[in-house]
């Protein structure tokens, strides 16, 4: 996590990268790019205090190595951090709302066309599914597409300001998001294969 102080807004920004997270109730912005990846904005509406995350992959819910790892990289674990925070912190999950971003094509293929949709697919129906089972509604979404996502939310007031991204901005982004799969798929020998969720 990168944190510096933005003299403009005069306030300090974290700046999340894939697998982070922070709960906040300080006045402060918390920041991420997003490309197929998704981020899940929180807030508490009773004290005012705000979350986001940043996951790479739903996970493989089919393995035992699934289920030992403590990456926040995989979805699942990514939304049980956040919230756990937030109830840690005395939160009610009654009062929890959430907004959903990224999810977006960015991986071109040989063609220079958007290439398979199957993972930022998956990382959206798995965001979705997940906050419905949680009874935790979803006040606005800014998902899919072609391009990636810059995101500055304000947690004290639970406002997302969503920047588009593509062409050479996004080379960054597609290059962190390969990166951190291969370390993935290498921090798991022999439990390379990645079960996408879909829904039923």
């Amino acid at each position: 996590m990168f944190t510096h102080f933005d003299f403009r807004r005069r306030r300090t920004i974290f700046t999340l990268h894939p697998g982070e997270h922070l709960v906040t109730a300080e006045n402060v912005i918390i920041a991420t790019v997003l490309g197929s990846c998704v981020g899940v904005a929180m807030w508490d509406r009773e004290r005012e205090v705000g979350g986001l995350n940043h996951f790479m992959l739903p996970g493989s819910i089919n393995t035992k190595a699934y289920y030992l790892s403590d990456s926040g990289k995989y979805g699942m674990y990514a939304m049980e951090l956040l919230i756990n925070d937030f109830l840690k912190g005395g939160s009610r999950r009654r009062n929890l709302v959430a907004k959903v971003f990224g999810g977006g094509s960015v991986i071109r293929g040989t063609d220079g066309l958007p290439a398979n949709r199957a993972i930022p697919d998956s990382n959206i129906d798995f965001a979705f599914a997940y906050l419905e089972t949680e009874g935790i509604p979803v006040e606005r979404s800014n998902v899919g597409g072609n391009h990636g996502r810059k995101i500055i939310y304000f947690p004290r007031e639970f406002r997302v300001l969503v920047k588009p991204i593509s062409g050479g901005l996004i080379t960054s982004v597609v290059k962190e998001e390969t990166e951190h799969l291969e370390k993935i798929s290498h921090a798991n020998p022999g439990h390379g294969e990645i079960t996408l969720f879909t829904k039923p």
